[in-house]
């Protein structure tokens, strides 16, 4: 079955190249296309896509927004697009429920890779600049809120699904976990699961901030 998906971006030439690369794809199928963000939520509700690409900085409603009302409302999987790296909106973003974020000059190859990890259930944890951005993340909140780590919010996890937490934050692939605990795959989904539904996290994106916000992990050790 395609993965269904809906590029929002202002900027035709963009959205309209993003979306001929996926469209190419055998296992890819872009249902619609949005000018703006009202319209990329409109185009979430109508075609229940499983991904929606979605660009910070738009009119009418911008792409933070968009995000919350999509991650809110749906199961739909929401990257966001940046022209740069450091982007202010990509920290609220992350808190929104995104999934992870893309610049705009991204490959074609990594692309088509990002829409598929996204769509599979995972999140764009392993490039580098993502980690620190959600490390930044925390920090900000904790700098604007002087708010201590909770580590007792852990407290419902065993000790496996913590260190699985651990390493999730650490940027680990579920193969590399494996690995490390000398385990299936299929072992460290079920970890994964159970860490995600007893935090009452979206996805693996939210865990690593909550890692980082219980202090499980500190930023920049």
């Amino acid at each position: 079955m395609s993965v269904r998906v809906v590029v929002a971006d202002d900027q035709e030439l963009v959205r309209s190249g993003f979306s001929m690369i996926l469209d190419a794809q055998p296992d890819i199928e872009v249902v619609a296309e949005a000018g703006d963000g009202a319209e990329a939520v409109d185009a979430v509700r109508r075609h229940t896509p499983d991904v929606l690409l979605l660009d910070i900085r738009m009119p009418v409603m911008d792409g933070l927004e968009a995000a919350r009302v999509v991650c809110a409302e749906s199961a739909c999987k929401v990257v966001m697009l940046t022209t740069f790296d450091l982007d202010e909106y990509v920290y609220e973003a992350l808190y929104a429920g995104a999934s992870g974020f893309l610049l705009k000059d991204v490959r074609r190859d990594d692309l088509v890779h990002a829409v598929r990890v996204v769509a599979s259930g995972d999140s764009l944890l392993a490039p580098s600049v993502t980690r620190r951005l959600v490390a930044d993340v925390v920090r900000r909140r904790r700098t604007e809120s002087a708010a201590e780590p909770s580590p007792a919010r852990l407290s419902v996890l065993t000790a496996r699904e913590e260190e699985t937490l651990r390493l999730l934050a650490r940027g680990l692939t579920n193969a590399e976990i494996a690995e490390a605990f000398v385990v299936s795959e299929h072992t460290v989904k079920t970890h994964v699961s159970n860490v995600l539904g007893k935090l009452g996290l979206r996805d693996r994106v939210q865990a690593v901030i909550c890692a980082y916000e219980t202090g499980l992990v500190i930023p920049g050790a």
